[in-house]
């Protein structure tokens, strides 16, 4: 392979880097503007079900071949499915009714904490004395979001119930993590991928009844469709294969910074799409958030 070759991939892999969260950020995006347009559990039941209806012609075969492997697995695959793409599907978009796209964003990207700390109980891992200051440093971050840097707001637990909701999908999206690294397949992650979706759709159908029925009936109209089209496609099927192939070619850790450019790429979303403001709070905040994963993912020897 040529000098220039090289070259051309390793800046090629730089530039994912930065473009893949483009695309992962764009969910919270999407999200937001699905408020008045599309019920949150429908748009998350219809983004899963195109995922796989989308990506199963092309992968059927082999996994028919690996059917026999369903039954040891399904348990894993339930519990994925769950934590991956009903909770961290729909708790976004539950969020993107009363919350904004920079704190959604910001909060979210808490969840390489969640991973540190539920790894360490988990697994029996200790933990440094700076990395636990991390985690303390980074939840007084998304606490200063919450409550808008305000101590009054604190005091009398004033907050915005959509910064709770991504505060879970967070924690969701943590469990989801660590047990997708963990736990051995047979099958291949793109086929996981694909059973997962479909299970997630399944596992979300009784919740989607409910939510027609008593709370948001869902209009199958030409929004849903876009909607639905444009989560499954971009922070669905695009984002997961940019972050598959950022793993391959530099690794699960450094593919793991891309959560560090959710807040920014939040924040441009939120100003450009949504005429949101950004204020003190959301630096300060974002900063602590940021600084916190940072010390808590580092690790010295």
């Amino acid at each position: 392979m040529s000098k220039n070759k090289v070259n051309a991939n390793s800046l090629g892999h730089f530039l994912l880097l930065f473009v893949q969260p483009i695309f992962m950020t764009s969910n919270i995006a999407i999200a937001r503007g699905a408020f008045g347009n599309v019920p949150p559990v429908s748009l998350a039941f219809s983004r899963w079900l195109l995922v796989f209806l989308i990506i199963f012609p092309f992968i059927y075969q082999s996994i028919l071949k690996k059917k026999k492997y369903f039954k040891k697995e399904s348990w894993r695959l339930i519990f994925l499915a769950a934590t991956g793409y009903v909770g961290c599907g729909a708790l976004p978009y539950i969020s993107g009714l009363t919350s904004t796209v920079t704190n959604m964003s910001i909060i979210y990207a808490l969840s390489p904490i969640f991973i540190v700390l539920l790894s360490a109980y988990i697994y029996k891992e200790r933990l440094k004395t700076f990395q636990y200051g991390g985690v303390i440093l980074s939840l007084f971050g998304v606490s200063f979001i919450i409550f808008k840097g305000n101590l009054s707001n604190f005091i009398n637990l004033n907050f915005t119930t959509g910064d709770i909701w991504i505060f879970g999908a967070a924690i969701s999206w943590s469990l989801f993590s660590i047990f997708l690294i963990n736990w051995k397949s047979k099958f291949s992650i793109i086929e996981r991928f694909t059973l997962m979706s479909l299970i997630g759709s399944i596992i979300l159908i009784p919740f989607l009844i409910i939510e027609h029925l008593y709370f948001l009936p869902t209009a199958f109209n030409t929004t849903y469709i876009e909607f639905s089209l444009l989560a499954a496609l971009f922070p669905g099927i695009i984002a997961f294969l940019m972050y598959t192939k950022l793993q391959q070619v530099v690794g699960a850790s450094v593919a793991g910074l891309t959560v560090y450019l959710m807040p920014i790429y939040g924040s441009i979303y939120g100003f450009v799409l949504f005429s949101e403001n950004l204020f003190n709070y959301h630096f300060y905040g974002a900063v602590l958030v940021l600084l916190g994963i940072f010390l808590a993912k580092k690790k010295y020897k």
